[in-house]
């Protein structure tokens, strides 16, 4: 599978987001500031990498007709890929949801940002490995 690696690092974040807010949750006077932390540092490498993505589409976008929506919604990935990193994400967000439901006003509603880690990743596979149709040439002005 191309693009192994951004899959394995998407599950791998999921399975820490799922532990590390899940302990946050039953243990909250002892371990919320590990959800916290996981969370945060999700969100922020997230951000990081939706950067990257963007600028690996820009570049692509030359002979690429690149629109956001196929870019994160890996319409040019190959059904395993979409799979493995849309599963990723649906647990990222199941496990957001259920954390900001089981413990809400509190610092472990913070989790509703992690997500960003799991559709920054769908974006950076499909940024270098996605199919998109060629660039029509524009018209030339007279």
């Amino acid at each position: 599978m191309r693009g192994a690696g951004i899959v394995r690092a998407s599950w791998a974040g999921t399975v820490l987001f799922g532990i590390g807010t899940v302990l946050g949750v039953v243990a909250p006077d002892q371990l919320q500031w590990l959800g916290f932390a996981v969370s945060l540092t999700l969100f922020i490498a997230g951000c990081a990498v939706f950067v990257w993505a963007f600028v690996l589409a820009v570049g692509r976008s030359r002979t690429d007709e690149i629109a956001v929506s196929n870019l994160y919604l890996l319409s040019g990935a190959p059904s395993d890929v979409r799979t493995q990193l849309f599963g990723s994400l649906a647990v990222e967000l199941v496990v957001a949801i259920g954390t900001a439901a089981a413990r809400p006003y509190t610092i472990a509603a913070t989790a509703i940002l992690a997500p960003v880690y799991g559709l920054a990743l769908c974006g950076r596979w499909s940024a270098r490995y996605g199919t998109f149709p060629p660039r029509k040439p524009t018209p030339k002005r007279k």
